[in-house]
């Protein structure tokens, strides 16, 4: 593992070389090839679709403006076009690991799925390494809260200094029941307790969901099934609430399609890609709830406290 980039809180950061993985789709079955590419302070990240009819290329950059679906998965693009799907696990590493600019090409319309996780997604980001840039990272801070409902669900964000997530999940099968879990989002809690949780899922409604082409590539070996009662992955889960710890995960990867990091704390109950999505159009809705503001510069941290990317940052002046 090459060695990461230090005292990176203030400074936006792309990753040293390019970074692949290979997978398939969980809904197409497909096999996917997917590769990260260093770039320049103020890029964000941009997926490039490759491989189109007419051997064309199409940038889609990870807004929230380009999101076109959030039914089992968040999209973004035009599907009719070109469009990528089942962004979150990917979207949920680079912002866990404090990421700002990167290429992300990709030869199919789904990201690869992996394990279920981000684990794949951080080990090659570990493989190449996180380089600081000369520019100073701009933070979207919350200013007053937002709320959305949706039925019994609903989700919020309010001011808060440093980036928290505190999310619940309500099930009526006993095999998950009622999780809750708060997280101050840095690398370092990324890696330990939300990375390697699993997407889930139950046996009754993949087996609607294949007869109309959809998780044609879903198995043990990349989500945990529930059928009844009971686990079906022979190997059990990685958390006792890994259930939970995803929901975490995909929160944190469609809030990343904001644009910044977030200073301010996420909650949610009973949320989803599509409440997830909801939040960020009504806090976009606001131009008085939120602001792009700049890090500013800081006395030198102690060696003990670096490496925490996502950390509660100096500010300065507000940017445009």
């Amino acid at each position: 593992m090459k060695t990461m980039a230090r005292n990176t809180a203030n400074f936006q950061t792309t990753i040293g070389d390019t970074a692949r993985v290979v997978g398939i789709g969980v809904h197409s079955g497909l096999r996917v090839s997917l590769s990260l590419h260093p770039a320049d302070p103020d890029t964000g990240i941009v997926f490039l679709r490759t491989g189109l009819e007419g051997g064309r290329d199409v940038e889609i950059p990870a807004a929230w403006k380009n999101v076109s679906a959030t039914d089992l998965c968040t999209m973004v693009g035009d599907p009719r076009a070109a469009s990528v799907a089942t962004i979150e696990h990917l979207m949920a590493a680079l912002r866990g690991l404090g990421i700002d600019n990167v290429i992300v090409e990709i030869d199919g319309s789904e990201v690869p799925v992996m394990d279920g996780s981000s684990e794949a997604f951080v080990e090659a980001i570990d493989q190449v390494g996180v380089v600081r840039q000369a520019v100073r990272r701009r933070f979207l801070k919350i200013l007053k809260p937002i709320r959305v409902e949706n039925g019994a669900a609903w989700a919020e964000l309010r001011p808060h200094e440093g980036s928290r997530y505190e999310v619940t999940i309500d099930f009526t099968n006993p095999v998950i029941g009622h999780q809750s879990i708060g997280v101050d989002l840095t690398p370092a809690s990324f890696r330990g307790q939300i990375s390697r949780a699993r997407t889930f899922g139950f046996v009754s409604d993949l087996e609607k969901l294949l007869p109309m082409g959809l998780c044609q590539g879903s198995s043990l070996e990349n989500s945990v099934a529930i059928k009844d009662d009971r686990i079906l992955n022979p190997e059990g889960l990685r958390f006792v609430d890994e259930f939970v710890r995803h929901k975490l995960l995909d929160a944190i990867g469609d809030l990343a399609l904001s644009g910044a990091p977030i200073q301010g704390l996420y909650r949610s109950y009973k949320g989803g890609h599509r409440l997830n999505f909801m939040t960020l159009q009504a806090l976009f809705a606001d131009p008085t709830a939120w602001a792009l503001v700049e890090a500013a510069s800081r006395p030198a941290t102690p060696a003990a406290e670096l490496g925490t990317a996502m950390v509660a940052p100096a500010f300065r002046a507000e940017v445009a």
